[in-house]
């Protein structure tokens, strides 16, 4: 699933192509939005809010989420897709650009001023201008008893952190996934390298945890299993880890360097 890092590249390309410009297209192809028409009305800004793309459109936005296999195109007119079209879930177009989202999770149109009902419910954007540490540890810690791998990844606490990230921060803090967040020491460093990680990878095209920006070398642990750590040299190992089946992700982590 793309992360926090990845959606921000994304509302960067799309406010790039769109902000300031009338709407000559719009093709809503969710049943739902069929016979939603913004041509005329002005993009003013695209902007994330940690996995979550909104396009402010006048008194409307539109409301996307990648989830796992979704993303947003940007082409000079004419150009050829580079998805099937079947994929395609919206298209926005202004004179000289068109954006195309396919396979999108989520697509919905809510009036502007009813964004929270939407993103509302998200913690401290890690790459937003909301970013609050405080806040974001003190909704780490809420619940003691919780697995701090299943901590991560709730949107709740700081929003932007996927699976690689979980991995990754576990594996630099030195714990197991499921510990409770209670036996983290330093709870608040957490944060901190959460915050430091993601930011560093804002502009990235290759997502890096380890400073070595190569194949095979770009995280510790993340999708490492069986292969020796990057620090230790013991075997990667790996599971699931969930609230639910519908919630498993792949957990990684090295039996030795994290406890």
């Amino acid at each position: 699933m793309p992360e926090g890092d990845t959606v921000f590249r994304a509302a960067a390309r799309l406010h790039a192509a769109l902000a300031g410009k009338v709407l000559t297209r719009s093709d809503f192809r969710v049943p739902a939005f069929a016979t939603l028409d913004l041509v005329g009305r002005t993009v003013d800004e695209v902007v994330p809010r940690g996995k979550h793309l909104l396009h402010r459109i006048g008194d409307l936005t539109v409301h996307s989420h990648l989830k796992m296999e979704g993303r947003w195109d940007v082409y000079a007119p004419g150009e050829r897709w580079r998805r099937p079209a079947f994929q395609a879930r919206v298209v926005l177009d202004a004179a000289d650009v068109s954006t195309v989202g396919f396979t999108l999770g989520v697509l919905e149109v809510v009036p502007r001023d009813r964004e929270s009902d939407v993103v509302g419910h998200l913690g401290p954007d890690l790459l937003g201008p909301d970013w609050d540490a405080d806040v974001a540890l003190a909704n780490l810690t809420a619940d003691p008893d919780r697995p701090v791998g299943l901590a991560l990844l709730d949107q709740r606490v700081m929003a932007g952190l996927g699976n690689v990230y979980r991995n990754e921060l576990c594996f630099l803090r030195g714990v197991l996934p499921t510990r409770p967040v209670r036996d983290v020491r330093d709870p608040a460093r957490m944060v901190t390298m959460a915050s430091r990680l993601i930011v560093a990878n804002r502009d990235r095209s290759n997502r890096v945890t380890t400073g070595v920006d190569r194949p095979g070398q770009r995280f510790w642990v993340y999708n490492r299993a069986g292969k020796p750590c990057l620090r230790c040299g013991t075997r990667v190992r790996s599971g699931d880890l969930g609230e639910s089946e519908l919630t498993l992700r792949d957990t990684y982590w090295c039996p030795r360097c994290q406890t």
